[in-house]
């Protein structure tokens, strides 16, 4: 009976594990998704910076001392401006992609290391299975009481994974 109680608890190992990986791998995947997002972001704020740049430089070169060339003057002072905008509110959206990023790549981190704990317990009640079958074959005694410290080691790992 006690087999039965430690091939349970051995595909509830197996089973959180294969949880612990499918979650991993949603937040590796989330985090590729907020890095492709950041990337988009962080070309669109390039181009702004261009058409910036390009406004400064017409501003430079306008002629100076003419009623068109402070026309012209006055607005590429104003496109300046709109665009320093635009690349702030661009450039903290891009940021803000990137934190998400960065949380999606340590939560897969958390998730991996629960999954490799996990895969832990579950080889332990394996071994634990394995003695206690020979024992059923053997009738010896000593191996039906390691196979349950086995049992209990492999517990003992699996809460603590899921406790952590």
């Amino acid at each position: 009976m006690s087999l039965v109680f430690i091939a349970v608890l051995a595909a509830v190992a197996t089973q959180w594990a294969g949880k612990y990986s499918s979650r991993t791998l949603v937040e590796l995947n989330n985090s590729t998704f907020y890095q492709a997002e950041a990337s988009d972001q962080w070309s669109y704020y390039q181009a702004k910076s261009i058409k910036h740049n390009l406004y400064e430089a017409l501003r430079e070169v306008a002629p100076k001392d003419s009623g068109a060339g402070e026309t012209a003057i006055a607005a590429c002072n104003a496109k300046v401006a709109k665009y320093e905008k635009e690349k702030e509110d661009i450039k903290k959206g891009a940021e803000a992609l990137e934190k998400k990023r960065d949380a999606s790549r340590a939560a897969a981190t958390r998730s991996s290391e629960h999954g490799g704990g996990m895969g832990t317990a579950m080889s332990i009640f394996q071994i634990a299975i394995a003695m206690g079958s020979i024992c059923l074959v053997t009738k010896k005694r000593s191996l039906w009481y390691f196979a349950l410290a086995l049992a209990a080691l492999a517990t003992v790992q699996m809460i603590h994974v899921w406790v952590m």
